[in-house]
């Protein structure tokens, strides 16, 4: 995979609000078929990079080039970005049809088996606890099987059990060559998962190898 184009890549991306820098030259390129780590301690600025490389927030400085199609770009935040009212079903149905997926129902199906969700697939959204509508979250994310995955603190609210299922989405994601990286605040147990670690310490990004290099 060293020889493949990166999918996405940052070339001296800088962020500040107001007079205070969040960080500066941030140098990254993430390859297909790898899964990487983004760590730091709270307000360093992960998420916000996070936002730059999703398109979502506009770097101050440099260059953000990403190499996949818009729909084959996957994102997961802190919110959950579901409908309370619809049950499992209808909102991945809905997430589906606007994306424009063949199959939707099928696809539906599919991805809540997957997160082991497929028996309340109609029950509201609104009444799941937080570990059940991250899985939900999980779902509506592996739809379109995305060439880019990009998931800020995406444990947050998982038992154990859940935990593992997602680390299993996204080596599976891995390896059938998308681009992962995964906001954590657990690098000891994360990074027996990941091929590289990025770390954002003192406005800079440092790198290192992970546990599955």
């Amino acid at each position: 995979m060293e020889d493949a184009r990166p999918l996405l890549e940052l070339k001296g991306v800088a962020k500040a609000f107001g007079p205070r820098l969040l960080f500066r030259r941030i140098d990254m390129t993430l390859l297909p078929g790898t899964l990487s780590l983004l760590a730091g301690a709270n307000g360093t600025g992960k998420s916000t990079l996070m936002r730059i490389m999703a398109g979502l927030t506009r770097p101050d400085a440099g260059t953000v080039t990403r190499r996949v199609p818009e729909d084959k770009l996957g994102y997961m935040a802190h919110a959950t970005f579901l409908y309370p009212g619809l049950d499992a079903e209808e909102n991945l149905l809905f997430w589906a049809r606007a994306a424009g997926l063949d199959k939707p129902l099928e696809r539906a199906g599919a991805a809540l088996e997957r997160v082991g969700l497929s028996r309340h697939a109609h029950e509201r959204a609104g009444v799941f606890s937080r570990g059940m509508a991250q899985r939900l979250n999980l779902a509506r994310l592996i739809l379109a099987e995305p060439a880019l995955i990009l998931l800020d603190e995406p444990a947050t609210g998982l038992d154990v059990s859940s935990r593992r299922m997602l680390a299993s989405l996204m080596l599976e994601a891995r390896d059938r060559g998308a681009a992962v990286l995964w906001i954590s605040h657990d690098v000891q147990e994360d990074s027996r998962y990941a091929d590289r670690i990025f770390t954002l310490e003192k406005r800079s990004l440092l790198e290192s190898s992970g546990g599955a290099s």
